[in-house]
């Protein structure tokens, strides 16, 4: 299902005057599909609220969320087109409103560990580069399609990124430079054999390649205690 959809997007790009590589068709699929998976994660922790009779504080407030500007849907579900933006109207929104209101977050945050940053720190790297709102549109749609709730998925995602990426590099773009395959970087991750309580920093991590198997590393390891894991998680990595 990913490998069709980012074709169909990698096409709709390829008509925009704003993309004229498969390094810009990567970094402009890349915002959407951040917003979309962050769409999915809110959503999850509200049901899970829900189940447990508290409230969910939302990321995202309700004007900018995914499933108001990018992907209304009727009462039935469907896509509403009516309420949809396109056009000049979308581009408007997204330059004008979402991508301002998303790099102030970093300004907004606590702290530079809180999600709040790090949705700051990438949308005050990223530029929407695509031209045409009816473009965008659908892109949009395209992405829209695509769920991230299991495993499964997000494996598929994330090796189907690391695939885009592998393609820059063959394309003789310069974001070839950012994959590494997995065989090397698991053979230097056993070389380094790092430790639980230790900081892993990847200053260059294109798909956090690095940073991934440097946790599947950590975490195979066996009698883990709930400290090592909380350590693990939350204060090992470093981008």
């Amino acid at each position: 299902m990913f490998e069709q959809v980012f074709k169909n997007i990698d096409d709709i790009l390829h008509k925009d005057a704003g993309c004229s590589s498969e390094l810009d068709y990567t970094e402009q699929t890349s915002w959407m599909l951040f917003l979309k998976y962050l769409e999915d994660f809110e959503y999850e922790k509200s049901l899970q609220a829900e189940l447990e009779n508290s409230d969910y504080q939302y990321i995202i407030d309700a004007q900018h969320r995914w499933s108001v500007w990018a992907a209304p849907k009727d009462a039935a579900g469907n896509f509403d087109h009516n309420n949809a933006l396109t056009g000049d109207d979308l581009m408007d929104y997204v330059d004008g409103q979402l991508f301002p209101y998303l790099k102030a977050f970093k300004q907004r945050a606590d702290n530079p560990n809180t999600i709040e940053y790090k949705i700051g720190e990438i949308f005050g790297e990223i530029k929407n580069k695509i031209q045409s709102g009816y473009s965008l549109r659908d892109a949009l749609e395209k992405v829209d399609e695509l769920r991230f709730r299991s495993q499964a998925e997000k494996h598929e995602l994330s090796h189907l990124y690391e695939s885009k990426i592998k393609n820059m590099g063959n394309a003789g773009r310069n974001g070839g430079e950012y994959y590494t395959p997995r065989p090397l970087i698991r053979a230097m991750i056993a070389v380094l054999q790092p430790q639980i309580g230790e900081t892993i920093y990847d200053g260059a991590a294109g798909s956090a390649g690095f940073l991934c198997e440097a946790y599947d590393y950590l975490r195979q390891r066996e009698n883990l205690s709930t400290s090592d894991l909380t350590t693990l998680q939350t204060r090992t990595f470093i981008r």
